[in-house]
């Protein structure tokens, strides 16, 4: 009898189970509606297909249009670096089996090493490193923007068209520390420019495409969207980087990133991946940075930075506390080296510098980039929060020592 009773309790259980969820759906409960929706999808109408359709078309319309207003003005760049290798062998002199097991095999056999062998070889020819890169037309007088990397030791680079014309480049000029460079071409007509858009008002979430030459496929074009901004890259120290998935491969750096507007936005440099191509991570140089540098090379021949003379850091949470200023109110001065701009201008240790000249500081991106885009020898108002009060401070600056901020070796004293 207990056993029954068990079952029978068991099955009257279910039932209530099955009674209760049913009147949960009766009523509008979520955990049916759920099902159903499951189950029955609502069919689209013929009006919501059409205008779907039609938001798609328009879409894919925008990224035809911005991608043949660029792609005209996109290049291949193929370079040819002369590696001199006879370098390493001419002149070596010794025994080559010193040390090793062959020596004593050579030994045990009767055989008389000599002391010394000479290899002098004169006449080796160069061995010749081939690379393939993208790059941009940004003046119709023959005018390219392009990554350093792809131009950096080359001998020779030859630049082709998308019309099949191929010219060697002349006067190239580069910038390692945006990893940006600048070359022209001569003798060509009718070159086709692209148009140089503005970076800085571009939100993460909107729309671009990269064009360029990856694995040697001449005018490939890939979308996606800006995935964030502000990016730092380790190499390139002066810098901040677009991030996109929009896929780049090698052979796409130095193409171009544009919006659908057909500007140019950015030029393609980096990827993140552990496999050598595209995992989704892609970096690009923003556009508004490479109209200064290109202005600084077409000026100058090389890029003059102005500096400070300080080490900075952002205002965090104890910071904050301990110097008695607002959460990222400005940059934090960590140290002031001597015989600089800073330390001519008085700038000391826990100095929070909140404006630089006419503009706001809030975080040391933004006082790097500011000062090094200010007029060498220019004087310029510093404002600072010292101690909770404010004060004001006449800095003169100075460009930027091609040694400064590098390790310096000290030689080691004597241990006789």
């Amino acid at each position: 009898m207990a056993e029954r009773a068990k079952r029978d309790w068991r099955t009257w259980s279910v039932m209530l189970a099955l009674i209760a969820a049913l009147a949960v759906g009766a009523t509008g409960g979520t955990f049916s509606g759920a099902l159903i929706a499951a189950d029955q999808e609502r069919p689209v109408t013929e009006q919501e297909a059409r205008e779907g359709l039609s938001h798609a078309q328009n879409l894919s319309t925008a990224f035809r249009a911005a991608a043949q207003a660029t792609k005209p003005a996109v290049v291949t760049l193929n370079t040819r670096t002369n590696q001199d290798v006879s370098g390493a062998i001419r002149g070596f002199r010794g025994n080559p089996f010193q040390g090793t097991p062959h020596e004593e095999f050579f030994k045990r056999f009767g055989f008389d090493l000599p002391d010394g062998m000479d290899f002098d070889i004169e006449d080796l020819p160069p061995q010749v490193r081939s690379g393939t890169g993208s790059g941009v037309i940004i003046d119709r007088e023959g005018l390219i923007l392009t990554n350093n990397h792809v131009v950096a030791g080359a001998d020779e680079v030859v630049v082709k068209l998308l019309d099949g014309r191929e010219f060697v480049a002349t006067d190239i000029r580069t910038d390692p520390e945006t990893d940006l460079a600048l070359l022209r071409i001569e003798g060509a007509d009718d070159l086709p420019a692209a148009k140089l858009g503005d970076s800085d008002r571009l939100s993460i979430g909107d729309w671009v495409i990269a064009i360029g030459n990856p694995f040697d496929l001449e005018s490939t074009v890939s979308a996606g969207i800006i995935s964030g901004k502000g990016r730092e890259l380790g190499k390139i120290r002066r810098a901040k980087f677009l991030q996109t998935d929009a896929a780049i491969n090698p052979g796409n750096s130095g193409g171009p990133l544009v919006n659908l507007r057909g500007e140019v936005i950015g030029i393609n440099t980096a990827i993140a991946s552990s496999s050598g191509g595209y995992q989704g991570i892609g970096f690009a140089v923003p556009v508004n940075l490479a109209k200064w540098v290109i202005a600084q090379l077409q000026e100058n021949g090389e890029v003059r930075r102005a500096y400070l003379g300080v080490a900075i850091g952002e205002v965090n949470a104890e910071i904050a506390e301990q110097l008695d200023v607002d959460l990222r109110s400005g940059v934090v001065v960590g140290q002031v080296y001597p015989a600089t701009p800073a330390a001519a201008a008085g700038l000391q240790e826990n100095d929070v510098i909140v404006r630089f000249g006419d503009q706001q500081v809030r975080a040391p991106g933004d006082l790097q980039q500011i000062v090094e885009r200010s007029p060498v020898g220019e004087t310029l108002e510093v404002e600072v929060v010292r101690g909770g009060e404010k004060q004001t401070l006449d800095i003169q600056l100075e460009s930027l020592p091609a040694d400064f901020g590098k390790p310096r070796l000290v030689p080691r004293a004597s241990a006789d």
